[in-house]
């Protein structure tokens, strides 16, 4: 048996003497006659869903949790987890970033499991193909509406790459797809590429909106209901967000949450804090409200003031002829500039990422601190180390700022909202999530161990290529892929999150 120390506020010899103290379990419930693969000692378990918050020895065997347990069964390896809080894996519902660098920074956030299920993919098959076996974490993806607009309006994919995923931008020979009401045959074959993404496996609808300003109100009802057909959830961005008008609007979250009492849709509405800018309140009063009344809808947010898109995206047509004041808003992601109205005209025929600043913290802190709010990164892709620092930071942000800093929120609060809540939002569709999201015996060995007192975002909008800090270990499957605080080089645990389709 090896035993492995972690950073920690007790001594190692104080753990050493709880093992010799303790008894030695060999079989009994959750074990057998043979040693686990991994045991993890002294550490503050918290487990949202039950409640536990206590220390606990984790044993883990084949990627799977065998035991929650005060004894100390026979090990082939024993992790010192005094002075760390071991917790559920971090789930990110909302991970534009899905290759490998971008990987790294959410594994150094915690993140065990990161799905892209607003924009969504297409086609899905080839892009779950194109990861597996080379996955840092676990990942998955919707159908995209976008996607299925681009084929059925027949546009040519200039910039799709051999995995099936897109741009948020313009593509191809024609702009159609993004500004074009469908025709009825038209709809027919968005329908029909839809459906065959949830048959390979997609994790819902997902639905971009703002960037197909040409989907109509009855496109979006139809597809919603046939959503609801399927028992697939609907993952969407509003119409139009918050943060490009001055104090937000609550028609878009009127019709998301129309289409899903009138459908019966299950419909997830994403980054709710750049979406309702000032009406947040009101508009979390519009899902609570639906939620009493039967609807399923939830809605999550990021713990950031500054959102990030596609500078050449349907987003942002309305802005010409603005103030230099509104284009210093504007932060370019591959340089960390503030525009004028000359960069933003030259890069936005260019295209690329840019970060638009400008929400009030007060807001943000507010949605933040909501205990029904899921956190979702809405991570950008990482490129060459420059993205939007949300890509990095946002979990160890959430525990570090807003639960311990700020005390907006208590700790296990903090944590059922970045494990447990994602993991049942998805529960019904890909069934494999019961399994995500606890520290309970049966569970996947997915575990994010961090320290309390030191957890931290180093992330910034102009050093976005900083890891958190205090996020101490993370295993995928029973597999580190964080081990002191390091990347584990040569590993590729994740595994393809699918729906029920497949």
């Amino acid at each position: 048996m090896t035993t492995c120390t972690s950073p920690a506020t007790v001594t190692r010899g104080f753990v050493l003497a709880i093992l010799m103290c303790l008894p030695v379990v060999g079989c009994g419930t959750g074990f057998n006659a043979e040693p686990v693969d991994l045991l993890i000692v002294g550490g503050r378990v918290m487990d949202p869903e039950s409640g536990l918050d206590a220390v606990r020895n984790v044993a883990i065997r084949g990627g799977t949790i065998v035991d929650v347990t005060e004894a100390v069964p026979s090990a082939a390896e024993v992790l010192d987890a005094s002075g760390l809080v071991v917790a559920p894996g971090f789930i990110d519902l909302h991970a534009h970033g899905q290759d490998l660098e971008s990987s790294r920074y959410q594994a150094r956030d915690g993140v065990t499991t990161a799905l892209e299920l607003e924009i969504g993919v297409y086609p899905v098959e080839g892009w779950y193909a194109g990861r597996a076996g080379r996955a840092l974490i676990n990942y998955g993806a919707s159908v995209s509406h976008q996607g299925a607009r681009r084929e059925a309006f027949g546009s040519v994919i200039a910039n799709r790459d051999d995995e099936g995923t897109f741009s948020l931008g313009r593509a191809g020979t024609s702009d159609a797809h993004l500004y074009e009401p469908a025709t009825e045959d038209e709809f027919r074959r968005i329908r029909q590429s839809m459906d065959r993404g949830l048959d390979e496996g997609g994790l819902g609808f997902g639905f971009g909106i703002s960037y197909t300003p040409g989907a109509s109100h009855e496109e979006l009802w139809q597809l919603f209901a046939a959503a609801s057909d399927r028992d697939a959830p609907v993952y969407i961005h509003l119409r139009s967000a918050g943060a490009f008008s001055a104090g937000g609007s609550l028609a878009p979250f009127q019709e998301a949450v129309a289409n899903a009492a009138g459908t019966g849709a299950s419909v997830h509405i994403v980054h709710m804090n750049s979406s309702a800018g000032g009406s947040a309140e009101t508009a979390l009063e519009l899902i609570r409200g639906a939620q009493a009344r039967g609807a399923d809808v939830t809605t999550e947010a990021y713990p950031y003031t500054a959102s990030a898109s596609r500078i050449e995206s349907a987003l942002f047509d309305s802005w010409v002829d603005r103030s230099p004041e509104a284009y210093g808003r504007l932060q370019w992601v591959e340089t960390g500039e503030r525009l004028t109205d000359i960069t933003f005209r030259s890069y936005r025929e260019q295209g690329g990422w840019v970060i638009t600043h400008g929400r009030s913290e007060t807001t943000n802190e507010w949605i933040v601190s909501q205990p029904d709010v899921i956190a979702a990164s809405d991570g950008i892709p990482f490129s060459e180390g420059r993205a939007h620092p949300r890509g990095a930071g946002t979990f160890a942000r959430i525990l570090g700022h807003y639960a311990r800093d700020r005390g907006v929120l208590p700790l296990m609060d903090a944590l059922r909202k970045m494990t447990l809540m994602p993991a049942q939002r998805l529960e019904t569709i890909a069934p494999l999530m019961v399994s995500k999201g606890r520290v309970q015996a049966g569970a996947d060995a997915d575990l994010t161990l961090f320290h309390p007192d030191r957890v931290i975002d180093r992330a910034t909008y102009d050093a976005p290529d900083q890891y958190s800090e205090g996020i101490v270990h993370v295993l995928v499957s029973g597999t580190f892929v964080v081990r002191d605080e390091m990347l584990v080089e040569g590993v590729a645990p994740g595994q393809p999150i699918r729906g029920v389709g497949r």
